[in-house]
């Protein structure tokens, strides 16, 4: 909680603006209020009932799958088999890996707990929407510092056959939201700002090599240039920092009362073989569902996380798909997140992504349009 309050002072410290903090508090208002809640469901529902038989079925829950996989994080379906898995997961949430279609009711009550974890996790790592109105970056240019972090940034850009324009591209692809510079990466911002900055410096040499000293030059030039366009249309970014260091694991695993009733819900929910056995396989599937208590990202969201996973995986031996008891299972599980644990206790991992945002924004997908609280989003850049 303390490092999330300190994410808020540094990000309102900032002289870009901070248009808010999106803490799940208006999510959890809407689940809460029972009335309201049950309009939005009658409203999502006939939206996604295409055929208006009062079931949805697999196809027509597609959409809203989709929208709760870009809530968690994870990139679009199709993209990588990690993230299939964890989209087929939240569709079995709905079906019970059994059911064709489900009911308004079912459908209500699996996407009252999907949104409430949804909720707790913002609680937990809050997004903060930046103005980055070019102020913060005219600043630095002009501090005193600048001299010696372009001089860093230029270190790290092949000089020799490669052209003033890629230089600079690269070197922009270095600055980050603290130095008042929307993700360079991300493709509407290469649009709509970079590329007409680009225009507007009008070198001759933009696509000749060239030395430092002339780099140095243009580079500052074209800073200048992307600070005004910034000031006249300032780009929104919805802006996380997440430290994953185990802390979470640890207080799951020192409660034991939570840990047993956790365990007892995800052995549950696996499907069972012979004589109440499950296969190992489906370790990653519990925990998956055991990953919001533990304060760890869903599997697949965080490639430096998804590698410690793994780990510990191959450290329990868990990878090969033999069937185990009910205590044996949990017993894995259990070891699982302590390997986990270690590992990121002498090792944390610090994300931080920026994310382009073409509306104002109060949540973190479409899930909730149409109601206000709806946004639309590029893809993250980190």
């Amino acid at each position: 909680m303390e490092q999330r309050q300190q994410q808020a002072r540094r990000s309102e410290g900032r002289r870009n603006g901070v248009v808010q903090v999106v803490d799940g508090s208006e999510i959890r208002a809407l689940v809460e209020d029972k009335d309201a809640f049950a309009r939005f469901v009658e409203a999502k529902f006939r939206q996604l009932d295409a055929d208006g038989d009062g079931r949805l079925s697999v196809r027509e829950l597609q959409p809203a799958v989709a929208d709760i996989g870009a809530a968690i994080g994870l990139p679009a379906r199709g993209s990588s088999p990690q993230a299939d898995h964890i989209y087929s997961e939240v569709l079995n949430e709905f079906t019970h890996g059994k059911q064709d279609s489900v009911s308004k009711s079912e459908f209500q009550r699996v996407l009252s707990d999907i949104l409430l974890g949804m909720a707790a996790g913002l609680k937990r790592d809050p997004i903060v929407i930046l103005r980055i109105n070019g102020e913060d970056l005219h600043e630095f240019v002009e501090s005193p510092r600048y001299e010696t972090e372009a001089a860093a940034i230029s270190s790290q850009v092949e000089f020799g056959n490669v052209s003033l324009r890629q230089c600079l591209l690269a070197a922009l692809r270095q600055l980050t939201v603290d130095h008042g510079m929307p993700p360079a990466s991300d493709s509407w911002v290469i649009e709509n700002v970079i590329e007409p900055a680009l225009q507007e410096l009008g070198a001759d040499y933009l696509d000749q090599p060239v030395s430092q000293e002339v780099f140095f030059q243009e580079f500052k030039k074209l800073l200048g240039i992307i600070t005004r366009k910034l000031q006249e249309h300032p780009v929104i970014v919805a802006h996380t920092e997440n430290t994953f260091d185990g802390s979470g694991i640890r207080r799951l695993l020192s409660n034991k009362f939570e840990l047993d009733k956790l365990l007892d819900s995800v052995w549950r929910d696996v499907p069972k073989e012979h004589k109440e056995k499950t296969s190992k396989e489906y370790l990653r599937v519990a925990l998956d569902r055991m990953a919001d208590a533990a304060c760890l990202p869903p599997y697949g969201a965080v490639d430096q996380v998804d590698a410690v996973v793994n780990e510990a995986f191959k450290m329990v031996k868990a990878d090969d798909g033999k069937t185990v008891d009910e205590a044996e299972f949990k017993k894995l599980l259990t070891e699982i997140l302590g390997a986990v644990m270690l590992q990121l206790d002498g090792n944390p991992i610090s994300v931080s992504t920026n994310t382009v945002v073409h509306e104002p924004m109060s949540t973190s997908s479409s899930l909730l349009s149409p109601s206000p609280l709806s946004p639309m989003v590029s893809s993250p850049s980190e």
